[in-house]
């Protein structure tokens, strides 16, 4: 028991020194978060780079300074593969194989030359004290690098492929996100009194009306007789009031249309001409939205 607290409190301890390290050469030095980042990223961790880091990662490369600097990390974790130290490289290679498919077309060519090191990782063998086999993970992983280093419409298809995923997987996973403040947002303006009074009154006088349509109705329909033009159209409009307004119905369409704001659009590296309908179809729906 003395035992795993010792060694918890000597990882909380790690973290917390390396957590001042880093903010110390932030301050103090001329490195970036992106440089940072890609280093804890490719370092001998038990776990790999999880999504969000590769995600920033890549971004953070299409700029010029921060796109050097990742590049340059990568190029020594790769210079010389250590068997001993494989997972270093084995996290290397999901960083690159996410800079190849979502960063700058030049990470290709910027690593043409590490091809034969590469290579080298295929005949990796090891299996852990559970039993999974690492050396075929590695190889396997290798593998695919060298065939998007290589295979030039390969490389185009995987590209285009991940430009299709982040504009709809990304977009639907910040479905919740974004709609989130806007339901806040109505909910802080239903709660005012004023408005709050108004609505109230407008139900009201919803409800009296709609039993006034179906009172009117009935008695009709009991005498035979069938309600003219517009009192038909008059219950036709009631009951399709909550399909009408998209907003009153918990902002499910208003949602859809902030699937792809404009911050979004020019935050994704994968910004391009035809992301400009979206913003057009977002203007168009906010139009809608005013004139009801």
């Amino acid at each position: 028991m003395s035992t795993a607290l010792f060694h918890g409190f000597r990882k909380q301890a790690s973290f917390f020194l390396k957590e001042k390290i880093n903010t110390a050469r932030l301050a103090l030095t001329d490195v970036t978060p992106a440089q940072l980042m890609t280093e804890e990223a490719t370092k001998g961790n038990p776990w790999p780079p999880d999504s969000p880091t590769l995600r920033l990662i890549s971004r953070a490369a299409f700029e010029h300074e921060d796109f050097w600097r990742i590049v340059e990390i990568l190029h020594k974790r790769l210079l010389k593969f250590e068997k001993k130290e494989w997972r270093a490289s084995y996290n290397s290679l999901i960083v690159l194989e996410h800079l190849l498919t979502h960063g700058p077309e030049s990470v290709a060519v910027e690593f043409q030359s590490d091809t034969d090191v590469i290579n080298q990782m295929k005949s990796f063998q090891y299996i852990d004290d559970r039993g999974f086999n690492w050396g075929l993970t590695l190889q396997k992983k290798s593998e695919r690098i060298l065939m998007l280093l290589v295979e030039g419409p390969l490389l185009k298809q995987e590209r285009d492929r991940a430009r299709k995923l982040s504009r709809g997987i990304e977009g639907f996973g910040s479905f919740s996100q974004r709609s989130a403040p806007t339901n806040s947002i109505l909910r802080q303006t239903s709660s005012s009194a004023p408005f709050g009074r108004c609505n109230s009154d407008f139900n009201n006088h919803r409800v009296v009306e709609q039993n006034k349509v179906a009172k009117k109705f009935e008695t009709n329909m009991s005498r035979g007789d069938y309600m003219d033009t517009d009192e038909k159209e008059e219950l036709h409009v009631w009951n399709m009031e909550g399909k009408a307004n998209p907003i009153i119905n918990g902002g499910i369409e208003y949602s859809r249309l902030n699937m792809f704001t404009d911050d979004q659009e020019h935050d994704h590296p994968f910004n391009s001409t035809d992301m400009h309908a979206n913003a057009s179809l977002l203007s168009g729906g906010d139009t809608i939205l005013q004139r009801r």
